[in-house]
């Protein structure tokens, strides 16, 4: 069932009940529903994270740099790295999948794209191709096995995994003798394309642009498009939805190619951050970004959620990540954090749904 008509039967009390006249005024009744309302958005338990990790950092490093422009760049970039994949992993949750695989695949990406052009000259628009064209062959042959075999995505993206992470630790050492390819930014000087990838626009680097477009975009296709309403129906009851004529293979397998490009797209943004690539990066993002999805709202068990949720989840690890530089807490609590993040998180929306729908049906 789709958030918005979760909103309309929550917002309603259910058939056969009706408000007694005189028992509650329509303001009353008005507050109540927008409460309700409220309450059942994936977005509000992270908005009000958000409100409450800006507040606690800016007390605590405020004096510290923490409120500069320059730091909120930095946290603003990295939240847009972890953003931009957690948007595409966020969607296969909302259809009822996962994919772990997605670390792997951002630091065999961006390896994809920076060796041809440091070691062969590629302008960078065929390299993107390549690399593209070897993300959509992961996405489909991961999306295919699982929709033929009926495997659970948690173990054929787990073999995934390590499968893309040895072929790109094997392959790039094979070719380059090392772990690592650099030099990236001055071998793509003049490419009309780079300004796209490491530029800014009035300071605000190209990949937060890219995080909001993306975001807007899939909340789009989301919320609006028929194709929207078939990740909720996947992700609410497949086999339903199978019966109703909904093309849940094709749905699921279009969204883990989806997952593939977008940990390829982080992949090249983070090369031209570092000017380099290595095999190593991505690592920890097939957790990072399932733990900001939650964050921001989206049920583990799928049919529920919003990259607009997403994005919030995102910006609290970037802010969190930023934070913990400008105070005199340990960087070894980072995890901590997170992992308290995500639980009460879940614990908030959990509860937050079941109140709000005893108050909708009262």
């Amino acid at each position: 069932m789709s958030t918005r008509k979760t909103d309309r039967l929550a917002a309603s009390p259910p058939s056969g009940t009706s408000l007694r006249p005189g028992s509650q005024s329509r303001g009353g009744a008005r507050r109540s529903s927008l409460f309700v309302r409220a309450a059942l958005r994936p977005e509000t338990s992270a908005a009000i994270g958000v409100v409450v990790v800006f507040a606690y950092f800016g007390v605590t490093a405020g004096g510290s740099g923490f409120l500069t422009t320059a730091s909120t760049q930095s946290y603003l970039q990295v939240a847009s790295l972890i953003g931009i994949l957690t948007c595409a992993v966020a969607l296969l949750m909302i259809a009822g999948e996962f994919d772990l695989s997605v670390g792997s695949m951002t630091g065999a990406g961006g390896i994809a794209v920076a060796y041809p052009v440091v070691y062969h000259g590629w302008p960078l628009w065929l390299a993107l191709l390549l690399g593209f064209a070897i993300a959509c062959g992961v996405g489909l042959l991961q999306g295919v096995v699982i929709m033929k075999t009926r495997l659970p995505s948690f173990i054929v993206t787990l073999a995934g995994l390590f499968v893309i992470a040895g072929l790109t630790l094997a392959i790039t050492k094979l070719l380059t003798n090392a772990t690592t390819v650099d030099g990236i930014e001055a071998a793509a000087k003049g490419d009309p394309i780079l300004p796209l990838l490491s530029g800014s626009v009035d300071g605000v680097p190209a990949s937060v642009i890219w995080w909001l477009g993306l975001t807007l975009l899939a909340m789009y296709v989301l919320n609006r498009t028929r194709f929207g309403n078939w990740m909720y129906a996947c992700g609410g009851d497949a086999e339903s939805a199978r019966r109703s004529g909904v093309p849940v293979s094709r749905v699921k397998v279009l969204l883990f190619v989806g997952t593939a490009l977008a940990a390829t797209f982080v992949g090249v943004l983070s090369i031209f951050t570092i000017d380099s690539a290595s095999v190593t990066t991505g690592t920890g993002y097939e957790f990072q970004t399932i733990t900001a999805a939650v964050i921001g709202g989206t049920l583990l068990t799928g049919g529920f959620g919003s990259p607009i949720g997403a994005a919030l989840g995102a910006l609290i690890f970037g802010m969190v990540n930023q934070g913990f530089f400008f105070t005199d807490i340990e960087g070894n609590w980072f995890q901590v954090f997170l992992g308290a993040m995500l639980l009460i998180a879940v614990l908030v929306n959990h509860y937050a749904r079941l109140y709000a729908l005893r108050r909708g049906a009262s």
